[in-house]
């Protein structure tokens, strides 16, 4: 008789882990990550070989339209908010719910104003919930013109860090032309001992719509400090396109460029001071 508890006790230790380990799969289960992008062609949810971003080609006047599909693959239902950022772009539901382990797919619709701007336009469709959000970029190619691609590099401009030495970069990047272009950039600093600075931006801005500005700001720690620089920025992208600014750097005023050479007022107070030892001696 005493045995028995014992007998009683075995079957619930076995299942003591296999219901330890039910509890986190389905919390896991239940907090899977929802998903959105472009609705794929056929009947399965969006996978990595589908598309992440919408991108749509029309003439002014024309409504364009595509799907959006929202993905919940947890075991309970989720509500989701969607928007469009920009004026032409619509949605046919602002709100959505979405049953557990299924996917919503929402119509968008993009319509083309008769006096639209011919070229490249960008926007994005917003899925918002759970205190997420989640941004679907969506390309526009307006026809009607031919492409003018175009960069500028503005505003070059270069300054003391302060404290920390070294100096700072700035300039402005600008979309000038119809068509969205992705830029290169490099730096090149030359001064009057030759050049001091040849690197290419790591940091690229990625895609640049038309009319877009992107500000940018480079440090260069190790900027000459008795030497007058002149600092070019450039910018090359497809196409060919192809575009430069420069900006000058004097980091002490008393460091002057002159005929090829330099002219430090150090040597200026030198002079001064062996006119002043040779007056001593004419007059002993």
């Amino acid at each position: 008789m005493r045995r028995r508890p014992v007998r009683l006790l075995l079957p619930a230790l076995v299942a003591l882990p296999l219901c330890a380990s039910a509890v986190p799969a389905a919390a896991a289960a239940a907090d899977r990550p929802w998903s959105a992008a472009p609705a794929p062609a056929g009947t399965e949810a969006p996978g990595p070989d589908d598309r992440a971003s919408f991108y749509l080609e029309g003439a002014p006047g024309t409504v364009l339209t595509d799907k959006l599909s929202v993905v919940n693959p947890a075991d309970r239902e989720r509500s989701f908010t969607l928007r469009g950022t920009g004026p032409w772009i619509s949605l046919a539901r602002q709100q959505v719910r979405v049953p557990a382990r299924t996917r919503a797919n929402v119509p968008v619709r993009v319509t083309v104003p008769g006096d639209a701007e011919p070229g490249d336009h960008s926007g994005a469709v917003v899925v918002s919930g759970e205190g997420r959000e989640v941004r679907v970029r969506l390309a526009l190619r307006v026809g009607g013109a031919p492409a003018l691609p175009a960069l500028a590099v503005e505003n070059v401009r270069v300054s003391g860090a302060g404290a920390g030495g070294g100096a700072v970069i700035r300039y402005a990047l600008v979309n000038r032309g119809n068509r969205a272009l992705t830029p290169r950039l490099a730096i090149r600093a030359d001064g009057v001992f030759g050049t001091v600075l040849r690197r290419a931006v790591a940091d690229l801005p990625g895609e640049l719509a038309p009319g877009r500005v992107v500000r940018r700001v480079e440090r260069w720690p190790d900027a000459p400090w008795l030497d007058s620089v002149t600092v070019r920025v450039t910018a090359v992208a497809e196409g060919g396109v192809r575009a430069g600014g420069s900006g000058s750097y004097t980091p002490v005023r008393w460091v002057v460029p002159v005929g090829g050479g330099v002219v430090l007022v150090l040597a200026g107070g030198a002079a001064v001071l062996v006119r002043g030892r040779r007056g001593a001696g004419a007059g002993a």
